[in-house]
């Protein structure tokens, strides 16, 4: 780890230089992105047993040595816009890319003096991996970038996968990957024993276990390089992250294993570029015939898009908003359905203050996918546990870690059934029909008592409580703003109606 820590300090020191020059924590991530790609194919290239040349020779990291001054901007420029044309990983990871760093010697000393002088292909794939993993937590940290809304607690994604427990025979999908963090921690999990696995084995590990999708190209790219710098993938292979959106159509492919925390943030919306080159989003409710509701909401059309691709016996843990546990209508068809035709036995209530966007109240949902019993729904017990009562985390003061979710874990029982759970203070189950029986079948649900309202002298600190009512407020918006919406959609589908019924 010390390499790793040595690594990132090295890299890290050189954004400060760049911040000068407006450049960002995520833009200078991406243009690390593609210096490293490239010095790391022409390491393969000139490596003495069996070289590979896997960039066509006119882009290569060698062309960047020799250029000087202004034309060393020009040369990287067009090995951007070149290998953005190629096809699999280096179409993904080069896809739209731009010189960000005007300042041809500051591009030269990041070239030679920080690219060049390591061997990133000798550094073991923990090294690198971890070293890019830290600068990508960096840039979630930034408050500027908004990068951490792609951002997912690692303690968090460590304990989940360590429920879930994916193993090589699994196929395991994010369909919101961001920079791929569950797959890195599903992957890593699976890995356990590789010495003895077969060399077929062994190929599927890293050929054919995980895949991604994500929506936004600078985040894709940061995803597919995650993968690779991991040992997932090949660099001249298939890309493993797919760029698109993946709420359009059902893929038709179906996954023993759905990861994801999809995108904050309430609407689905569609960008359409105008004639005069700005985009405009559209707000739309997704319709597909795979799905049994309607609606704009992201999270609920997540859900049912999880649902699609979840093969029969698949396990899926998603983390959702406190709104798709209450919110009526398509949230009440959907729930019933999951609750019905899936076995939802788990929910960890997620405590505020983990995540870098604020306001956010969020839930873990575990549910398996069973073959259709009409008449016999196959929840029989929701679990859930409460991490949120009278637990107070900050970014920064006091970090959630995975120690934290080690009570859950334990309580869980992976590998085990469900039948061998047994309660606890935060750790209780509720039954089929009593969950049926709340209005709407409600899965919000509390039982234990906010000591902070009960005692006065167990108040947490100053900045704990500044934050959380910022969190309140700021999910209380997100609500009003839901409901807002709603009725202006009502008024224009009566305005509609009446129109319609004036031209008729």
């Amino acid at each position: 780890m010390n390499d790793a820590r040595r690594l990132v300090d090295k890299l890290w020191s050189y954004c400060d230089v760049l911040r000068d020059d407006g450049v960002g924590v995520i833009e200078y991530t991406e243009q690390l992105t593609y210096l490293l790609f490239l010095k790391m194919a022409h390491e393969r290239a000139t490596r003495r047993l069996r070289p590979e040349q896997i960039v066509p020779d006119e882009y290569s990291w060698q062309r960047l040595l020799d250029a000087q001054g202004d034309q060393l901007e020009l040369t990287y420029t067009k090995i951007l816009v070149g290998l953005a044309r190629e096809p699999g990983v280096i179409g993904t990871i080069f896809r739209k890319a731009q010189n960000r760093i005007q300042d041809p010697a500051k591009l030269k000393r990041l070239i030679v003096d920080l690219i060049d002088k390591e061997n990133w292909s000798q550094s073991g794939t923990d090294i690198k991996g971890d070293a890019y993993e830290e600068l990508l937590s960096k840039g979630a940290s930034d408050k500027g970038s908004g990068a951490g809304q792609y951002f997912t607690p690692r303690p968090l994604i460590q304990a989940i996968v360590d429920v879930i427990q994916p193993t090589v025979a699994d196929t395991v999908v994010d369909p919101a990957c961001g920079t791929a963090g569950f797959l890195l921690v599903a992957h890593e999990h699976a890995s356990h024993g590789a010495e003895s696995m077969t060399p077929s084995e062994r190929e599927k590990l890293r050929d054919g276990l995980v895949s991604g999708y994500e929506l936004v190209d600078n985040t894709a790219r940061l995803a597919a390089m995650n993968l690779l710098l991991h040992g997932m993938g090949t660099a001249n292979g298939e890309s493993l992250i797919e760029v698109r959106d993946s709420l359009i159509a059902d893929p038709g492919q179906r996954w023993s294993i759905v990861l994801s925390n999809p995108p904050f943030g309430r609407k689905s919306s569609l960008t359409m570029v105008g004639a005069d080159g700005r985009e405009v989003r559209e707000d739309r409710e997704i319709e597909r015939q795979d799905f049994v509701a309607t609606t704009s909401n992201k999270q609920l059309n997540f859900v049912q898009h999880i649902m699609t691709i979840l093969d029969t016996n698949g396990r899926a843990a998603v983390v959702l908003p406190d709104n798709v546990l209450f919110e009526g209508g398509a949230g009440e068809t959907i729930r019933r359905k999951l609750l019905t035709d899936f076995d939802l036995h788990t929910m960890l209530r997620l405590p505020t203050g983990i995540f870098y966007a604020q306001g956010v109240k969020a839930n873990v949902l575990f549910f398996d996918k069973k073959v259709a019993r009409p008449g016999h729904p196959w929840t029989e017990k929701l679990w859930v546990y409460d991490l949120r009562t009278n637990k107070h985390f900050t970014l920064k003061q006091n970090p959630l870690r995975r120690a934290d979710l080690d009570e859950f874990v334990a309580a869980y029982r992976p590998g085990s059934p469900t039948s061998e759970r047994s309660e606890s203070e935060r750790w209780k189950s509720f039954t089929y029909d009593e969950i049926i029986a709340r209005d709407k079948a409600n899965l919000d649900i509390t039982w234990l008592r906010d000591d902070s309202l009960e005692d006065l002298d167990n108040l947490p600190s100053p900045d704990v409580i500044a934050r959380e009512i910022v969190e309140d407020l700021t999910a209380a918006l997100v609500e009003f703003e839901a409901v807002a919406s709603a009725l202006e959609a009502q008024l224009e589908g009566a305005g509609d109606l009446s129109a319609s019924s004036v031209s008729e």
